[in-house]
């Protein structure tokens, strides 16, 4: 058995307003099984991630998440239907092909943490 061998890693997402952040992530389709006034655990199938209760803006406006999902349209098409951008007043760029075989669209976060939605296209 290797002894380094890992279970999970999970990012520390900030957040400014954090009940606008928390009702954000669960329009986009996450789950919040757990939270306290200072941090939330957040999950959709078998991504996860902290949602923290801190903000600072050169921090948050530098962060960045990867979602790798099956079906980027699938995904564009959840977004538009919630009516991300409109809702919280957010950035939403329509899907491009990336010249690294993935095909994303960028969604910032409330708080400015830039997303990539992306699947994979070789």
């Amino acid at each position: 058995m290797n002894h380094l061998e890992t279970i999970e890693l999970k990012a520390f997402v900030p957040a400014k307003d954090f009940a606008l952040s928390m009702r954000f992530y669960e329009d986009l389709g996450f789950k919040i099984p757990w939270s306290s006034d200072d941090l939330a655990y957040l999950h959709l199938g078998n991504c996860t991630f902290l949602l923290q209760n801190i903000y600072e803006k050169s921090l948050a406006e530098n962060f960045m998440m990867h979602l790798s999902v099956k079906s980027v349209d699938a995904w564009w098409e959840h977004v538009q239907n919630q009516q991300i951008a409109a809702k919280y007043n957010v950035k939403v760029t329509e899907p491009e092909q990336r010249p690294w075989n993935m095909r994303d669209f960028i969604l910032i976060d409330p708080s400015g943490v830039l997303w990539r939605i992306a699947e994979n296209t070789d």
